[in-house]
């Protein structure tokens, strides 16, 4: 989380963070208790990654690229559906029969939703927004995923302005909890 740059590079960095430990997940037999560490450790990262983009990146999209409502409406579709299944996979421990079935679902979702945004959008939008724009959005990003929430929370808003003033306020209440439990951390 918040490696620095303008907003494509701090995200494709994301990207790169997420299909890591998407690969220690695989590497684990089914059942392993470490899948489901990985696995919280993922949905933490996606989460605040996800909250950060449809603060910042979106409405950038919308404003900037020609198309860029259809390009965003898309992009939030897939969030939600990812929302759905992490927040499925969130009560599953890794020896539950959902777990693999879920976790293969998450992975699938979320593969395409990161080849389609650096397939499309992030070329459309270096295309079309100054550099000096898109290193604004990087900050912005970086800011947001400091207090962004860590567990999926499908019915929250995904557009500003509501995202913007709840997103915080549950980030604080989802990392105390996270504290309280040790979810996303070995012992």
């Amino acid at each position: 989380m918040g490696h620095g740059g303008n907003v494509i590079d701090e995200l494709v960095t994301d990207h790169r963070e997420v299909e890591e430990m998407f690969g220690r997940i695989e590497a684990l037999p089914s059942g392993h208790q470490d899948r489901k560490v990985y696995a919280d450790q993922v949905t933490i990262e996606l989460v605040r990654h996800s909250v950060a983009e449809e603060a910042y990146l979106y409405p950038a999209v919308r404003e900037h690229v020609a198309n860029g409502d259809a390009l965003a409406d898309r992009e939030l579709t897939d969030h939600a559906t990812a929302e759905r299944i992490m927040k499925d996979l969130e009560g599953c421990d890794a020896g539950d029969a959902d777990f693999d079935r879920l976790m293969g679902m998450l992975m699938s979702e979320i593969r395409s939703h990161l080849a389609d945004e650096e397939a499309a959008l992030f070329p459309a939008l270096r295309q079309a927004c100054p550099m000096d724009t898109l290193n604004e959005l990087g900050d912005k990003v970086r800011k947001a995923k400091r207090t962004a929430p860590t567990r999926p929370h499908p019915a929250a808003p995904d557009k500003p302005p509501a995202n913007k003033l709840l997103a915080p306020g549950t980030g604080m209440v989802d990392r105390l909890r996270d504290a309280l439990t040790g979810r996303g951390k070995f012992d």
